[in-house]
């Protein structure tokens, strides 16, 4: 009895130690967030001004804002989502739905796995060597949105496969039953029951890249005027975060602390929208 109750001190001593470590390593990651939260509010909303949704990024010492900017990054995801969302929901319903457990379907998954963990700035490199250096031979909104489109197919298509597999057998006999073509009840049927869930892909996606630089310093570069030609360098926050930042005036490096807190704030937005869709699909 006297080893039975010391081994159960020992156990429960053990179980509070790591409980203890475990509460204290949270709480210092949320002290690291909190301050990182806090710096970017303070810094942010110090650059925040009329001039910053009104006028374009200005040269240093002179009176700008972030017009331009904004609108690059809108349409330069706008276009990434376009192409991102038809190629990840036919890959993700052709895995869910044809690709089984084939061996074809298996290396798919594999490389759509490789792409949800490959660096961004690789994707960005592969985008130059490709469309900047040999097709178009030069930087373009066009080149950059295609990066950005790379990045988000893979959380799409992997999203559209579990959301689909998980849609009930009796969706898709009950279709067929009735001698409907399978893709037709892919479309009619199965799209509709898992649009909640496709949505939230799309939408996660799109928090993915609204932040990316690496692949647009390499493709779409940035444009101090603003142009809404996808053809040539396209203005965008996340490449004028890195400039400004690193600039040694005091205004640019503002204007970079409002632009970190209107990508984050939109990121948070729209992160927020997916999991109200997400818990609304699990209620249904």
């Amino acid at each position: 009895m006297a080893v039975s109750a010391a081994r159960v001190m020992s156990r429960r001593l053990a179980n509070g130690a790591f409980t203890a470590f475990c509460v204290l390593v949270t709480l210092l990651a949320l002290a690291f967030l909190a301050a990182i939260l806090t710096t970017l509010i303070q810094k942010g909303v110090a650059g925040l001004s009329v001039d910053t949704f009104t006028m374009n990024t200005p040269a240093a010492g002179s009176r700008g804002g972030l017009l331009n900017a904004i609108i690059g990054s809108v349409l330069l995801c706008l276009y990434a989502m376009a192409i991102a969302l038809v190629l990840g929901i036919l890959a993700g319903t052709w895995l869910a739905e044809y690709a089984g457990d084939s061996r074809y379907g298996s290396v798919v998954r594999f490389i759509n796995d490789v792409l949800l963990s490959a660096p961004s700035i690789l994707i960005g490199l592969f985008v130059w060597q490709i469309m900047v250096a040999n097709l178009l031979h030069h930087f373009s909104g066009y080149a950059g949105s295609v990066a950005l489109a790379l990045i988000a197919v893979p959380v799409i298509a992997r999203t559209t496969e579990d959301v689909l597999r998980l849609q009930p057998t009796s969706l898709r006999e009950s279709g067929v039953a009735l001698g409907t073509p399978f893709w037709t009840v892919i479309r009619s049927i199965l799209w509709k029951s898992a649009s909640a869930g496709i949505l939230t892909g799309g939408l996660l996606a799109f928090a993915r890249i609204s932040g990316e630089t690496a692949p647009l310093l390499f493709t779409a570069l940035n444009n101090q005027f603003l142009s809404l030609d996808m053809s040539k360098e396209m203005a965008n926050l996340p490449v004028l975060m890195f400039n400004f930042a690193l600039s040694a005036y005091d205004d640019l490096q503002r204007l970079a602390w409002a632009a970190a807190l209107i990508v984050s704030g939109s990121v948070l937005g729209v992160t927020v929208i997916a999991r109200l869709v997400s818990r609304e699909q699990k209620q249904g």
